[in-house]
Parts: structure tokens; sequence; C-alpha cells
């Protein structure tokens, strides 16, 4: 038996066909034969590659574990406490928003009346007052006061006054027929003051007088009076005032009014006769 010792892999081994089968002598392993000339950098095939892992299946993930039923009723208290609390709040600004509404309302209303007031010619609230000191718009209680002055076009007595134009005043009680008419009962300073002046002096008497009425009596009070004589000394051009005031506690419908003993003797400047009052 022969073999090619140039036969790289696998070994190939010849058989005698003569050979009896019962006397065949054992197979014996051969050493490799050294590498063929020039073939010495010839390498192994790599190995094959490994097998592709088997494919991924697209079954749904497994489900979650169910909570228990106190976490449930937990998580569902908790929500019902926030909600509860938002709407405490979403009611608190409503309410805080409706107070804000109500003040404003409040003031608009106040300087309306404050503009009317204004117009009239009252006496108003202190500055402070009237832009809402302390959070709220005070009106301060109008002053009974009233100051009258001459009227020039009057005619005969009682004297007539001017409540209207120039530095003319009334708050808190009325002029009526010649007369100041108390519509609260109280204490008042009553003041009057009467201007006389002449060409000639004849020293006739000059009276002033402020005389108080009331309904429930018949007959007019005098209050006070003053009676002038000898005011002059020669037949020239002379003048003489006579001033009253008092205080006097004045009842609901008391009217108050002014004579004189000689009307045509009577300036009728504003700054020099008048008649007015005002309460404690």
């Amino acid at each position: 038996m022969q073999q090619n010792l140039n036969y790289l892999y696998p070994q190939i081994y010849c058989v005698d066909s003569n050979a009896s089968p019962s006397c065949a002598p054992p197979l014996t392993a051969l050493p490799c034969p050294p590498p063929m000339p020039g073939r010495a950098g010839l390498r192994r095939p790599p190995p094959p590659p490994p097998p592709p892992p088997p494919p991924l299946s697209h079954a749904p993930p497994p489900p979650l574990p169910l909570l228990p039923c106190s976490s449930l009723k937990k998580r569902t208290n908790n929500t019902s406490l926030y909600l509860l609390l938002i709407f405490f709040m979403v009611l608190v600004a409503l309410a805080g928003l409706g107070m804000g509404l109500f003040q404003l309302f409040h003031l608009q209303k106040e300087l309306a009346t404050l503009r009317e007031s204004t117009s009239s010619g009252q006496v108003v609230a202190s500055p402070e007052q009237q832009i809402g000191y302390r959070n709220t718009f005070e009106k301060k209680e109008l002053k009974k006061a009233a100051h009258l002055t001459g009227k020039p076009k009057s005619q005969g007595i009682p004297l007539e006054w001017e409540d209207t134009y120039g530095i003319t005043l009334v708050s808190g009680v009325k002029y009526k027929n010649r007369a100041l008419v108390i519509n609260d009962t109280g204490l008042y300073f009553v003041y009057s003051k009467v201007y006389f002046r002449g060409k000639l002096c004849d020293n006739q008497p000059l009276e002033h007088i402020l005389y108080k009425r009331n309904p429930n009596y018949p007959q007019p009070l005098v209050l006070m009076e003053e009676r002038k004589m000898n005011y002059c000394t020669s037949r020239q051009m002379w003048a003489q005032s006579s001033y009253l005031g008092a205080v006097f506690n004045l009842t609901s419908a008391d009217s108050l009014y002014v004579n004189v003993s000689a009307f045509s003797l009577v300036s009728f400047e504003e700054s020099k006769t008048f008649f007015g009052l005002y309460k404690l």
C-alpha cells in the first residue's frame, strides 16, 4: 500500500484487494505530513458563523400587577381633596372680586353725591374722607350755617336778603319769606349787621331788631335789638353801623328775620349789611 504524501488533507488509504480480511493489519493513524513547499503562509478557513438568535416574538408585555383596593381608595380620596381645595380657592377669589366691585360701585355713588353737593354750594367732607381714607368713604355731616347779604332791590320790611349770588351761603337751613328757617334743634350763633348812611343829619332814631317767629306762638319774639340816638352832630353826610350777635337755643320750625326803623337809610352793600347764623 502506497500513500501519496504530497496530498494535504484529508488522507487517503489504499487497500490491497487480495488481502484477506481476516488478517488485515489494524489501521494506524499516520502523522500529518509537513506542509508542502510553497504553502507556508496558507491559513485555515475561518470557522462558520454562529447560528442566528431565535426571532423575537411580538407578544404583548405581561400586564401590570393590580393595585390593592386600599391604594385605589387612597388615591381617589386624595383626588377629591385636591378638587375640593381648588373649589374653595376659586370661591375665595370670586368673593374678593365681588367685594371689590361693591366698593367700586359705592365709591362711584358717593362721588356722584359729592359732585351734586359741590355744584349746589354745600359744605362737603374733608379731602381725606373724599378719597376713601380708612378704606371707606365717609361723608362729613353738613354744617348748619347761612350767610345772607343785602339785596339792593329790596323793598319794605322785613329786610330782603340775597341768598344765591356773591358771597352768600346756605347749608342745612332754609331761606324762605325773607327769613331763615331752622331745621334742626340746637345752639346757634346768630348775627346781623346793618349799615345806615344819609346826606343830612336829622338825628332820627335808628332801630335794628332781630326777631324769632314760631308757629306755636302767636307773636314774634325779639331776640336782639339796638337803638341809636344822637349819632351825628352836624347837618352833613353821615354813616353809622349797627351789629347784633349772640347764642340762642333754637328749635325746629323757628324762623328769624330782621327789621329796621329807617329802611331808606340802609346801604345794601354785601360787605356792610348782612345776616347769618351757624350751629355750634
